[in-house]
């Protein structure tokens, strides 16, 4: 058997509390990356944000983290998980 660790590596993250300024955000930390967060509100509400991932689409609730990855591309992360595997620097 074999074990590994994970390199460490920055990310840059936004705490979605529902409001459009996500998309600000998301613009200013692709830089014109490939992939790019594409959203819907569902239900013409703020409650909910839905992000085409590398994985599939994935919704976001109120409180998640939306994190930009090493290669531009957004993920959701729940903030228990967000609070145990990321520090900020």
């Amino acid at each position: 058997m074999r074990v590994f660790r994970k390199k460490p590596i920055e990310v840059t993250a936004f705490l979605w509390n529902g409001s459009n300024d996500i998309m600000e955000w998301a613009n200013n930390v692709s830089m014109g990356s490939r992939t790019s967060l594409h959203y819907r509100w569902l239900e013409n509400t703020y409650e909910t944000l839905t992000i085409k991932t590398l994985e599939g689409e994935m919704n976001v609730a109120k409180g998640d983290w939306v994190i930009c990855g090493i290669q531009g591309e957004f993920y959701p992360c729940k903030p228990d998980i967000f609070e145990a595997t990321y520090e900020e620097i």
